[in-house]
């Protein structure tokens, strides 16, 4: 559907500054874009550090033209659950593959030229040993479902995805808004889908004046919809519309009005210096510490 983005993918990550390596050093991506937030209460099990968190951007180039990764940080939580909901992200890169064996990060070859790599906490990365295609190295994200046919309905004909290939003998569908974008892979299982306590979210931009529409549609169609359309605002920076939806499957999808987007997540040329302070300055694993308990897995949702 023209006008439409892939932007990026969340995910949760309790070794901040293991993970900032990884996509550093390994992949060779760059600090976009790093912010520090201070709710949450003070008084609370966790100390300083209950409600305390961070979000950083990390990627290749501009979010406007590549597909980027949100790495969330919550000061009180030390690690999170995997399910099988995220089954990888793939990357094209011979330098990624020339880092890891430098780095002598485990590395495993499934396949002539395409390795298995796991980022810290376990999230796994497919590196293709080939030259970096322009303007974007990332080709994909790939998901599980529990009913692919379902699934594919849901993102072509509900969210308007052009479904470039499928392949029922694998049960794997390959769909996406643009050719030069990185594309939506879905898995199916046959079986239900886990989203652990690290489930993740996938965004996408449009033009703000189908958020309306996406939203009714939804409704219409009786599928799930997590935030109603809602203005966010960010202090000194544009107000975005949102409107969050769950697959099928419950997997998060965000779509945010386009516009303001681009404004919003312009580069940081500091981001790579904020998150490098912010990582000197915490010393959660010290208060931990101090008092004889580890830092906290997360809860599941609900508890």
């Amino acid at each position: 559907m023209g006008g439409r983005r892939a932007l990026h993918f969340v995910f949760k990550v309790g070794d901040r500054a293991q993970t900032a390596r990884f996509y550093r050093e390994l992949l060779g991506m760059r600090v976009l874009r790093h912010e520090e937030f201070e709710e949450g209460c003070k008084a609370t099990c966790n100390g300083p550090y209950d409600g305390k968190w961070s979000k950083t951007m990390v990627g290749y180039g501009p979010e406007d033209e590549h597909f980027v990764a949100e790495l969330t940080y919550n000061y009180g939580i030390g690690d999170y659950r995997l399910g099988n909901d995220f089954q990888g992200l793939t990357v094209v890169s011979s330098q990624a593959v020339k880092n890891a064996k430098k780095l002598e990060w485990p590395l495993k070859e499934i396949s002539g030229g395409t390795y298995r790599v796991e980022a810290p906490g376990g999230y796994v990365f497919f590196l293709e040993d080939k030259e970096s295609p322009k303007p974007d190295p990332v080709l994909k994200v790939t998901l599980a479902v529990s009913r692919l046919q379902t699934s594919v309905n849901y993102w072509s004909k509900l969210l308007g995805m052009k479904v470039y290939e499928t392949d029922e003998g694998l049960q794997k569908a390959l769909l996406g808004y643009a050719d030069n974008q990185c594309k939506l892979e879905l898995l199916g299982l046959g079986q239900a889908v886990d989203h652990g306590t690290a489930f993740g979210r996938i965004a996408f931009s449009c033009p703000k004046e189908e958020l309306p529409a996406i939203e009714a549609l939804m409704k219409k169609e009786n599928q799930k919809i997590l935030t109603p359309l809602v203005s966010l605002d960010t202090p000194g920076k544009a107000t975005v519309q949102v409107v969050i939806l769950a697959d099928p499957d419950g997997h998060e999808i965000c779509f945010v009005g386009d516009e303001a987007f681009r404004e919003l997540s312009k580069v940081d040329p500091n981001g790579g210096k904020l998150l490098d302070k912010a990582m000197e300055a915490d010393k959660s694993a010290e208060w931990y510490a101090e008092h004889k308990r580890p830092k906290p897995s997360a809860a599941p949702v609900g508890e």
